[in-house]
């Protein structure tokens, strides 16, 4: 019996004894006991000190971290090579006298960083008048021509206004501090961007609110989270209130930008509606911009403003300095070879040719390209995702010449466009000033070439009573009227149709559907059954 119980007992009293010292242990033990060590480090219990044989001959297998509690942790490279801070004196200006600098209107840094991003020295005329009132929280409604930087205006003083007064605590989805109402979703798609390139080192937050396109996305960016400005047109920014999805109670600064435009689009009573759930006027900061002030627009700003900054840069002459404009008197017939020859004489790579027909556009589009000349349309019977695209491909430069109605007339800035062409002479005056604002923007050099018809010259007269100057008419040399070319592409046939046309002779087989092609086949022979009457009354009540 004794014998019988020692193997258990032997085996229990090695469990219940002490274990032996790391000497006898092979390397791969050594390693299993050295693991609660580092969880001790974790937890904060003292390491125990391993004797120094006992480091020099444990190798850990491969795959395995070596443990080194003697050596400090080595810091990622991005924490020990942080960049030093930016500061104003990266972005040294001169000052000039006539001139207002950024670094004059006490702006925050992480704008001005922003603002030496984009290589803005000095305030263009209207920046320069509007600023110092509006950065001080005072109303403003300003005239300029376009191209002039007043979208930068009004971004400058909302990024200023947010950044210095900012909210504390957490936010609602949708309830934006700012609200820019503009006419089209070209120039809302452009204030964004704008916004953006002011905002990177911001923690402000914009979204535009258009329609035609992204729906769900939009609505996803109002509920996802806050935000701080919306760039919207009226008749989608109605559709998201009417859906509790943006809420205008929390309103600081209200922008309204090309109001003349808004007004001839019949946006006037969704304006009154969206203003309406705006704060009171004396409890927001209204600004009005706008490229022409009729009687109606200053009527209008006056009921949504608090004794404003009137501010009009050249009210003589709306046209910019810096485009030089030219009209050539010319026949119908002699329109498209002059653009022809004027395109590829001087190797235009970037033009804007203005229409006022959405069929022109499509006719001149496909006549540009059987000629070489890469070219798309630009109206409102193109998409939305087809208009971002046709845009991109014109600012890539993957086309030379954007066909367009005036709906590009407003709201876009494309950089390094040296020609405007007015193929056809607009019937609003109005509409010209928008159309050559298009080149020349931001004080760089630009031409407007316009062609004046038998028709069209009728429109002379009135474009330059807006403008208030003659226009200098001519007549093309006979170098830009040369004969066209033969063309490098030919036109796309029209795809067949299986419609047969209305012809007697198709009328009649319809007619008679067992008849010939000719109609005169005869009839098969037997005689048909007549279709016996019913005996009971036709009204059985």
């Amino acid at each position: 019996m004794i014998r019988f119980f020692s193997s258990p007992i032997k085996s229990l009293i090695k469990k219940l004894s002490p274990k032996k010292s790391s000497q006898n242990l092979t390397p791969e033990s050594k390693i299993e006991s050295s693991e609660p060590l580092v969880l001790g480090e974790k937890t904060g219990q003292p390491p125990r000190q391993q004797p120094p044989e006992t480091k020099q001959t444990a190798s850990p297998e491969p795959g395995l971290r070596k443990q080194s509690p003697g050596k400090p942790r080595l810091q990622p490279e991005s924490r020990l090579d942080k960049p030093e801070p930016w500061t104003l004196d990266s972005f040294q200006v001169p000052a000039q006298e006539g001139k207002t600098r950024f670094h004059d209107l006490d702006l925050p840094l992480g704008l001005m960083h922003a603002i030496a991003d984009e290589n803005f020295q000095y305030c263009m005329p209207v920046q320069a008048e509007v600023l110092p009132h509006t950065l001080e929280g005072k109303d403003a409604t300003a005239r300029a021509q376009t191209g002039t930087g007043k979208s930068a205006a009004f971004l400058v003083t909302i990024i200023a206004r947010l950044m210095k007064s900012p909210v504390k605590g957490k936010r609602q989805p949708g309830t934006p501090r700012a609200l820019i109402i503009a006419p089209t979703r070209e120039l809302v798609l452009q204030i964004e961007k704008d916004a953006r390139a002011l905002t990177p080192y911001t923690p402000l937050r914009t979204v535009s609110v258009f329609g035609g396109m992204d729906y769900k996305r939009q609505q996803e960016q109002l509920s996802s989270g806050h935000v701080d400005i919306i760039a919207a047109t009226p008749g989608r920014l109605m559709d998201f209130m009417r859906q509790k999805l943006v809420k205008l109670g929390s309103i600081e600064i209200l922008v309204i930008d090309e109001a003349d435009r808004l007004l001839d689009m019949g946006f006037i009573p969704d304006m009154r509606n969206i203003i309406y759930h705006t704060p009171h006027k004396n409890e927001r900061q209204t600004l009005f911009f706008s490229a022409t002030l009729a009687p109606e627009i200053l009527r209008m700003a006056n009921q949504w403003t608090v004794d404003p900054a009137i501010v009009e840069i050249d009210p003589g002459k709306t046209a910019a300095d810096s485009i030089n404009q030219k009209v050539f008197l010319v026949t119908e017939d002699e329109k498209f070879p002059l653009l022809y020859n004027l395109i590829n004489g001087e190797k235009l790579e970037r033009v804007i040719l203005f229409v006022n027909m959405r069929s022109t556009t499509r006719r001149i589009a496909e006549r540009l390209v059987r000629y070489g000349i890469s070219s798309e349309i630009l109206s409102g019977e193109v998409s939305q995702k087809q208009r971002i695209r046709t845009l991109d491909n014109f600012r890539n430069g993957k086309i030379r010449v954007l066909v367009a109605t005036d709906v590009a007339a407003r709201g876009l800035h494309i950089e390094g466009v040296s020609h405007v062409v007015n193929y056809d002479l607009p019937q609003d005056p109005e509409h010209y000033i928008h159309r050559i604002g298009r080149t020349g923007r931001a004080g760089a050099e630009g031409i407007s070439v316009s062609f004046a018809d038998e028709m069209s010259s009728f429109q002379i007269p009135d474009i330059e009573a807006v403008l208030g100057n003659k226009l200098e008419c001519e007549y093309p040399e006979e170098a830009m009227l040369k004969a066209l070319p033969k063309p490098k592409y030919r036109p796309k046939a029209a795809p067949k149709s299986n419609h047969r046309k209305k012809t007697p002779q198709n009328r009649r087989s319809r007619q008679n559907p067992r008849s010939g092609a000719g109609g005169n086949a005869k009839p098969r022979s037997g005689t048909r059954r007549p279709r016996p009457k019913s005996s009971g009354p036709k009204n059985p009540s």
